[in-house]
């Protein structure tokens, strides 16, 4: 692979190890994909990392395996009336528009500060980011636990508005609502940033679609997988041209991940919602931890400290090891959730009569 920052960048060797490891990592990130709806990314782009994956050569794989699989899930998706394409491709442009920005701050960062830089930027946003958004959902999930039968409210803000009629207006007949263009555009913007950044957009889009834009849940996942694939394919042949694709670790996390998500998604039929949002939390706050420890690493590469080489291989070993520990924890929590409710369900099904 040719490109501006292909010869500063290594791509890791492929051991066993390594390809077992990954098709593992994937195959997590497929469970957690189906089983939460997200894209699985905050499981994925750590996992490669704590690999020796550099950063952008993690998000570049990560955003490349994850448009077909968009594609794949708003097809199915549209077939059941939960996709709004005209929301979902005007969202699409705009969040592109972010992803070029993302990738030019990545691009900036790796010619300035070099592999460490860009390592630091990735995993220094990661840890903010799932801190942030995994203690909300872990708080939303104790509210839904405790609340039973309690409702949402029906967002606010989004309600005001889109009662501002600011040229151009736009109406969307699946999402059933009408809204000012100049409402969405900021929201495309920070997805597609946050997509080049992490490869993770919908922490963002899904949230703003829901609560800013006014979309239900529903239309507001289904909606997302339009923008993970306009954005998601504009952003791999961006990261392509500049040799930070590296196949290889494409086609082995897809292979592990489309094993997974058919298991998650059969796990969302037998386990209550606050359940699933309870992984999801759990999993990204073991995962934000892992990061944190990976940070003093970088921090030595860039001479911003100067800590003993013992103290970074053991900071560095528990990040793998915390890492692991995220995937086994979010393995067997949506595995065993997913057999009990299934022998419960089992359990209670009334055998037949004799005669």
């Amino acid at each position: 692979m040719h490109g501006p920052v292909a010869e500063v960048l290594q791509f890791i060797d492929l051991t066993t190890y390594n390809i077992l490891f990954l098709f593992i990592v994937g195959f997590i990130g497929g469970l957690v994909s189906g089983f939460i709806g997200s894209g699985g990314a905050f499981v994925l782009t750590p996992g490669m990392m704590s690999l020796g994956v550099p950063g952008t050569v993690a998000v570049a794989s990560n955003m490349c395996h994850k448009f077909p699989k968009a594609l794949v899930g708003a097809i199915k998706r549209y077939k059941y009336g939960q996709v709004d394409i005209k929301l979902g491709l005007i969202m699409g442009i705009f969040a592109e528009i972010g992803v070029q920005v993302g990738i030019m701050i990545q691009q900036y960062i790796l010619k300035v500060y070099g592999q460490a830089g860009s390592n630091l930027y990735v995993s220094f946003i990661f840890v903010l980011v799932l801190v942030i958004v995994g203690g909300y959902v872990m708080r939303d999930a104790v509210q839904m636990k405790n609340a039973t039968g309690i409702t949402p409210s029906s967002p606010a803000l989004a309600k005001r508005l889109q009662q501002i009629e600011i040229w151009p207006m736009l109406t969307f007949k699946t999402a059933g609502l009408r809204i000012s263009m100049w409402f969405l555009v900021p929201v495309a913007l920070a997805t597609g940033m946050l997509a080049a950044t992490i490869a993770v957009g919908g922490f963002i889009g899904v949230p703003g679609l829901m609560y800013i834009i006014g979309a239900t849940s529903i239309v507001a996942s289904a909606s997302e997988l339009v923008i993970a694939f306009v954005m998601g394919l504009g952003g791999t042949l961006i990261w392509a041209y500049y040799g930070t694709v590296d196949i290889r670790l494409v086609m082995i996390i897809l292979a592990g991940s489309l094993f997974g998500v058919q298991l998650g998604a059969i796990g969302t039929t037998y386990v209550k919602e606050y359940m699933i949002k309870y992984v999801m939390a759990t999993i990204m706050l073991i995962v934000a931890v892992s990061r944190f420890f990976a940070i003093p690493k970088y921090l030595n590469e860039l001479q911003v400290t100067a800590l003993a080489d013992s103290s970074v291989a053991l900071m560095t070993q528990i990040s793998f090891y915390v890492m692991c520990f995220a995937l086994l924890t979010g393995a067997t929590i949506i595995l065993v959730n997913l057999f009990k409710a299934r022998s419960q369900e089992k359990a209670a099904v009334p055998a037949p009569a004799g005669g």
